[in-house]
């Protein structure tokens, strides 16, 4: 085990253990955002520059300071390491750029977007976005379109994170989308937007940071903090048949899987708890799921400040019987 000091907290982990992975081992605000590295998928992370910290000292051999801001999604801890995260200026300011290059393109469709109120971008935007732009160029644009029967692509909101390509690489029977052009012109998309079909590629919809990639089946029907999510079970012989349903009443308005606080899929008995298309798309009655209870949402999103409003008016009732 070596020891690494991140935020002037100090934690044991095992050797090869990235900044990141150590800082959650700690939890809370020493925790870097991260919207491209997904612990999940092999050769995640790099992309969006976001969780970059600050190491005040390599390690006890060499105690220099490196001398530029570093990934912590993809750096390895040393014995000894010292890691500014929070505490550092280099690192608020750095990510304040980021998010700032990050919204360049990204157009305004929160009051439109499926993904509102559990957007990773939002919460980016929030902590760390400017109140105006400096941008007075056009933003580049792109039409909407199908990628099979079930997913829409906004192109104009994607911020090029990879995941999606890394599921189609590693999760589906064949890869048939993934990064076209380069710079500016770069775009997720398919091989002349042939149709996305396998069993296990409605996943990258709960793999996606932002909302380019969305559940045709739930499009503009309820906004997510109106909605119960509940676990749920069924028997299904694609996929562990493990949940979240989120009900209206006794109606299903979607599924999906059950994610962490970082918004990463839970594992299962030591698997992924990845869902197949027919759990996610097509089981949206009630008797077809054992509702197994209300589901916790434990990452920053409107629908975990709801739930803790909710808990603090019924602890007030309870004290004060009004």
């Amino acid at each position: 085990m070596v020891k690494v000091i991140i935020d002037d907290i100090e934690v044991e982990v095992e050797p090869g253990t990235t900044i990141l992975n150590a800082a959650r081992k700690i939890g809370g605000d020493v925790v870097p955002p991260a919207m491209c590295y997904y612990s999940k998928l092999q050769g995640s992370g790099g992309k969006c520059r976001t969780c970059l910290v600050e190491v005040a000292a390599g390690s006890t051999a060499d105690p220099r300071p490196m001398p530029k801001l570093v990934a912590s999604c993809s750096t390895p801890v040393m014995d000894g390491m010292i890691v500014k995260n929070k505490t550092s200026e280099r690192v608020y300011d750095n990510r304040a750029a980021v998010t700032e290059f990050l919204l360049i393109n990204h157009p305004l469709d929160c009051p439109i977007c499926d993904q509102a109120g559990e957007c990773h971008l939002q919460d980016l935007g929030f902590e760390h976005g400017k109140e105006g732009t400096r941008y007075e160029e056009k933003r580049r644009t792109f039409d909407p379109i199908d990628i099979g029967d079930k997913i829409k692509l906004h192109m104009n909101r994607c911020i090029l994170c990879y995941r999606c390509v890394y599921v189609a690489n590693q999760l589906t029977d064949k890869r048939v989308h993934g990064i076209m052009h380069r710079g500016d012109h770069a775009e997720i998309s398919t091989y002349i937007e042939q149709a996305i079909d396998n069993d296990f590629s409605g996943n990258v919809i709960d793999v996606c940071p932002v909302g380019a990639l969305t559940d045709k089946t739930f499009r503009f029907k309820s906004r997510v903090w109106f909605l119960k999510p509940m676990e749920a079970s069924c028997e299904c012989t694609k996929c562990a048949g493990k949940a979240v349903v989120w009900m209206f009443g006794d109606e299903i308005y979607r599924v999906t899987g059950r994610k962490d606080k970082y918004g990463e899929i839970e594992d299962i008995d030591g698997k992924t708890a990845w869902i197949c298309n027919e759990c996610r798309f097509d089981k949206k009655d009630k008797s077809q799921w054992n509702i197994e209870g209300p589901r916790v949402i434990n990452r920053h999103s409107v629908i975990a400040q709801n739930q803790y409003l909710v808990d603090e008016r019924l602890e007030s009732k309870k004290l004060t019987g009004k």
